[in-house]
């Protein structure tokens, strides 16, 4: 997975729509390998950036949390110090 990507699911607050989208873009560069494409490729580019927004949107939608949401902003600081750990 690409470490960029962001859970989105059962967080307070709730992810938003810019998230959603921020997480898309980012799941496309990882599969076109490119972070920015070229004038030709540009609307496929887009296009694929929207319908992966799109079906993003639909599933957290329809997902039902069974637990608590989490804090995420106590979930970012955990994460931000495994990668300090990690990093050597």
């Amino acid at each position: 997975m690409c470490r960029s990507i962001k859970p989105l699911f059962n967080f307070a607050p709730p992810a938003t729509k810019e998230d959603v989208r921020a997480a898309a873009l980012q799941f496309v560069r990882k599969i076109a390998g490119t972070r920015k494409p070229s004038q030709k490729n540009t609307e496929a580019f887009e296009r694929a950036v929207e319908e992966i927004f799109q079906s993003s949107q639909r599933l957290l939608e329809g997902l039902v949390a069974t637990t608590p949401p989490k804090d995420r902003a106590r979930f970012e600081a955990l994460q931000r110090a495994r990668v300090k750990r990690a990093a050597p």
